[in-house]
């Protein structure tokens, strides 16, 4: 595992987390998975888990972005299979296990995920919910659903064929073979590729860098851009239009501008 650890807690909650670590850097959040026996096999407790913790880290004003990581070895392999192998159709479909990964799609802070090692299965398509990536040169990446006689059901058909376009997507979904790191970085998988020694501290120094600007500004970007997903480019154009219209009732916008002419640093509040 990487050699993140506790600093503080932003809530009582995270001090019962099994599955996670959380921690805090300046104005950034860091939640590290945590079953590494298992190559951090996302099974339903460490997701809720995960979940409770962003949400905690969204409402806290203090911070203004958050990192998700994992060991060197492992991101996170995939889903548990063990949890998994028993279930029925129905069982599944009433349990509405997924629901907990929509929740990950409302958190309104930017979402950078450092990944080295295994990003498989689950921990691909948990990858593919954050906003940007950072990888490690041994990451491997890939849906291998369709070697256990299924396919990605939290989203990797979805939001990998957006990615990388519906015939890489095609070939790496129906024959589940796994891709490298450069690979991953020539079809606009990731955003950069790092030696293992640098890539979390790439991802962290990323986060606080976004950190610094209006949080505000920078939810209600991250907002009209994960709408592109939902919208028509019409729709989209004016989605974010409407955004842009707003932060100009933001102290923010008057500070950021002001700053600009009086050429020195912004002094944002989030307000």
């Amino acid at each position: 595992m990487s050699d993140v650890t506790t600093k503080s807690q932003t809530n009582t909650s995270q001090n019962s987390y099994t599955n996670i670590l959380t921690a805090t850097e300046d104005n950034i959040a860091i939640v590290t998975l945590n079953r590494p026996k298992v190559l951090n096999a996302l099974n339903h407790e460490l997701m809720t888990e995960l979940t409770d913790a962003l949400a905690g880290f969204d409402q806290d004003s203090a911070i203004g972005a958050i990192v998700i990581t994992g060991g060197d070895r492992a991101f996170a392999a995939g889903a548990d299979i063990k949890e998994m192998s028993d279930e029925t159709a129905i069982n599944i479909m009433l349990q509405n296990k997924f629901a907990t990964w929509d929740k990950i799609r409302a958190v309104k802070k930017p979402i950078i995920a450092a990944v080295s090692g295994f990003a498989l299965g689950g921990g691909c398509e948990l990858m593919m919910n954050c906003d940007i990536i950072i990888a490690s040169e041994t990451a491997q990446f890939g849906q291998p659903e369709i070697n256990l006689g299924v396919i990605p059901g939290a989203g990797g058909t979805q939001r990998l064929t957006r990615i990388v376009g519906k015939y890489k997507a095609m070939e790496l979904i129906l024959t589940g073979r796994p891709v490298t790191a450069a690979e991953a970085l020539a079809m606009g998988l990731v955003n950069r590729v790092l030696p293992v020694e640098l890539y979390l501290e790439e991802a962290k120094t990323l986060a606080k860098q976004i950190a610094g600007k209006s949080q505000v500004a920078v939810q209600l970007a991250k907002e009209a851009v994960l709408k592109n997903y939902d919208m028509s480019l019409t729709e989209g154009l004016e989605f974010e239009r409407k955004n842009f219209y707003m932060l100009f009732a933001s102290d923010d916008q008057k500070e950021g501008m002001k700053a600009f002419l009086e050429k020195r640093p912004a002094k944002f509040t989030g307000k």
